[in-house]
């Protein structure tokens, strides 16, 4: 049996974290149809990943996302809500939740499908961010910055408004 296989095997294990930085390459299904593709996205700048519910009170950051995607989108940055009724506050089908975010936020932001983010059966990039940066939404309008390259730049709390200084502060930093 020649070394060579167990030479090749030893620089994938070795080389296995380089190629592990940021989330795997994951897709949400869009709620206009079609996919969105994460790795995409990031490659053009930050990507600030909110998941989101129409019924929740703190629903009225719909705005606040829109405001930063108005202001940052043209300088890279991407905001991509995440419907999830994980915490039992989201309409009942994608249309509903697509008709209420057009009707009551004049909403333009990339967004997926109602989507789990919690637990087991969690959307792999969820599932990424609490097996690798400990982050999981405790609830609705959780916010999670990630850079260009991938990695997690900082996660935010619920009331914490996506127009916080901190928030466009670090989003600033990102941008050229």
């Amino acid at each position: 049996m020649s070394a060579r296989p167990h030479l090749a095997l030893a620089f994938l294990l070795i080389a296995a974290p380089a190629f592990a930085a940021g989330p795997p390459p994951v897709t949400f299904e869009s709620i206009d149809g079609g996919r969105i593709q994460f790795t995409q996205l990031q490659n053009e700048g930050p990507v600030l990943v909110v998941n989101t519910a129409s019924l929740c009170g703190f629903t009225p950051q719909y705005d606040d996302l829109q405001a930063l995607w108005d202001r940052y989108r043209d300088r890279g940055l991407t905001v991509l809500a995440v419907p999830s009724d994980d915490f039992r506050q989201e309409l009942d089908d994608e249309g509903s939740v697509r008709e209420f975010c057009a009707t009551n936020f004049d909403l333009t932001i990339p967004m997926t499908v109602i989507t789990r983010v919690t637990g087991e059966a969690a959307h792999p990039f969820y599932r990424w961010l609490a097996e690798e940066h400990g982050v999981v939404p405790r609830w609705n309008f959780h916010k999670v910055l990630i850079d260009g390259n991938g990695e997690v730049v900082a996660s935010w709390p619920s009331p914490v408004r996506p127009t916080d200084p901190a928030i466009v502060d670090r989003i600033e930093a990102l941008l050229p």
